[in-house]
């Protein structure tokens, strides 16, 4: 077996490598995306307190 034939994987390798790159796209996004929005969280906490504490 060839690594051209690992990549084609028996006529199926467009399928199977997309779905792997959206796979991994969308665990990186889990991964990510909750990040910034943790982030967002406390920078709005912290203004919100900043304003009633003014």
């Amino acid at each position: 077996m060839s690594f051209q034939e690992f990549l084609e994987m028996g006529g199926y390798g467009f399928y199977v490598w997309t779905s792997y790159g959206i796979a991994t796209i969308i665990l990186i996004a889990n991964i990510v995306f909750p990040l910034f929005q943790r982030k967002i969280f406390f920078r709005q906490q912290a203004l919100k307190q900043k304003r009633q504490n003014s």
